[in-house]
């Protein structure tokens, strides 16, 4: 097996280190109160749900703004959105390279906003919508005039998507929906939510689910909240949906079959956030070394101890493994279709976002009591990168599919 990365790749990493250092640091250092020890306290509308201050939000797009105009932003994305085609061995080792460069308007975790973005939405309207509809939606979506929060996890249901209780009923020439979702991020701004309803069929069947591109100013359409979470801000939506109508060009794929679409968007995040997770892991073990060797205890250097030293190595050996299984599994992608390789972008998955929950956890560790503070990444690091052992499926969920692989369970 040939392990050497693809040869442009070392001069787009270079290239884009210059444009973070000539256009973005600048940027970041007038507004360090939204990356120092006052971040939560800043970006947080603490009077207003929790929401996102609008301020901060703006300061996201400008770095967007930014990152498309030097032609970044959509580096992922195919030559006719104005993207460069990026792979999936692509984006997972600039995931990786700009999560190891630490916290930064770079690459925010809170936000998961990025100077190279990630657009699901955009390659599910792609694969899934009609002519019309991309028409509407994808220069829309990538210049921010459109966004789309993802409306599938309900007060009753999370991982068991299959026996959602969102039902829409046909009406005439469009569909009346009945139901709620939990945890509609980004709803606080998103011009449309896609709910998933139940079309047709019986709890647990896969078949029978719609997805409907649902206008959030919609006549009884309700946000009546938002969670609060273990990393604030938060945009992370309870919905309410009574009697929403909608006509039949809101369905984004084809009717009862909207799980497609919702596969879509979770295995074009699980390869990416991995790589994330797996380059903040490597941040925090860098930085624990680091202080290790220069922290003296007992008149003698803290590294030389091997209670530090072997968890770190520990740490160090798991992220190298890491590291090899996701650019594995993203190149795999490049060469398969997604569902042929679920297993394996569970596997770096579910073992990236454990890894970087244990190097945030011991870089505290090392630190002391002021890894603990806020004055520090770590405990941000942390409290961000937990959410990804549940969201986008839990680790059960994702080792599941990989039982499911192993031992043939659902195969015909």
């Amino acid at each position: 097996m040939d392990f050497t990365l693809p040869e442009h790749l070392p001069g787009v990493l270079a290239d884009m280190d210059a444009f973070i250092e000539a256009e973005i640091k600048p940027l970041e250092r007038e507004h360090m109160q939204y990356f120092d020890r006052h971040r939560e306290y800043a970006r947080t509308d603490w009077e207003n749900g929790g929401i996102p201050q609008r301020a901060w939000e703006d300061l996201l797009d400008e770095m967007r703004r930014r990152a498309d105009a030097a032609g970044w932003l959509r580096y992922g994305l195919p030559e006719q959105f104005g993207g460069r085609g990026g792979s999936n061995i692509d984006m997972a080792v600039i995931r990786e390279h700009l999560a190891h460069k630490g916290l930064g308007l770079h690459n925010d975790l809170q936000d998961e906003s990025s100077i190279v973005g990630n657009f699901p939405q955009v390659i599910m309207m792609d694969r899934f919508g009609t002519d019309a509809q991309k028409a509407e939606w994808i220069e829309a979506m990538l210049t921010g005039k459109r966004s789309m929060a993802f409306g599938l996890t309900e007060p009753d249901h999370g991982s068991d998507a299959t026996w959602l209780e969102t039902r829409a009923v046909r009406d005439g020439d469009g569909w009346v929906i009945n139901g709620r979702k939990r945890w509609n991020t980004g709803v606080h701004r998103a011009t449309h939510d896609l709910i998933f309803a139940r079309t047709s069929g019986e709890p647990g069947q896969a078949r029978g689910i719609t997805a409907f591109l649902v206008p959030t100013d919609a006549p009884g359409f309700e946000v009546p909240y938002y969670w609060w979470t273990f990393n604030m801000p938060t945009d992370h939506g309870e919905v309410v949906l009574t009697d929403v109508r909608v006509p039949d060009d809101a369905i984004l794929g084809e009717v009862d079959r909207g799980l497609e679409v919702g596969q879509t968007f979770l295995h074009e995040n699980r390869i990416r956030q991995a790589a994330s997770s797996l380059g903040a892991a490597q941040y925090c073990i860098d930085r624990a070394v680091e202080y290790a060797g220069r922290r003296t205890v007992f008149g003698k250097p803290l590294a030389v101890n091997q209670a530090v030293q072997w968890p770190l190595v520990e740490l160090q050996t798991e992220a190298q493994m890491v590291r090899l299984l996701v650019y594995y599994a993203a190149t795999e992608l490049d060469r398969s279709h997604h569902m042929e390789v679920s297993d394996k972008v569970s596997m770096a998955n579910y073992r990236a976002n454990r890894l970087v929950c244990e190097a945030a956890d011991r870089a505290m560790q090392v630190h002391g009591g002021v890894g603990y503070s806020r004055h520090e990444p770590f405990e941000h690091i942390y409290r961000h990168h937990r959410r990804y052992r549940i969201t986008e499926g839990a680790e059960e969920i994702q080792i599941r599919r990989v039982a499911q692989r192993l031992f043939g369970f659902g195969r015909k």
